[in-house]
């Protein structure tokens, strides 16, 4: 139980979070995103209500953050998310 809370505490930050907060999550974890990118990637997961800790909803999140971000990032993304995923 305890640990599907977690899980919804952590998708709602994903669901809702600020280019600013994607920085210094990056930051914190040694991931490179510029603010440009942060700000794309931010404003595309703003209400998609996406589950990172689903591996299929997650390979296609980042699918699409590629497109939006580019590949590079969209690797550097997924490291972040594998980081908040780790239990």
């Amino acid at each position: 139980m305890r640990v599907k809370i977690f899980e919804n505490i952590i998708n709602h930050k994903i669901n809702t979070i600020t280019a600013e907060e994607l920085i210094k999550y990056a930051n914190q974890f040694d991931i490179a995103v510029n603010r440009h990118e942060a700000r794309r990637i931010a404003e595309y997961l703003r209400g998609k209500n996406v589950n990172i800790f689903d591996d299929k909803e997650r390979a296609q999140l980042v699918k699409q953050i590629a497109k939006t971000a580019g590949p590079e990032t969209a690797r550097e993304v997924n490291k972040l998310f594998m980081q908040f995923t780790k239990q």
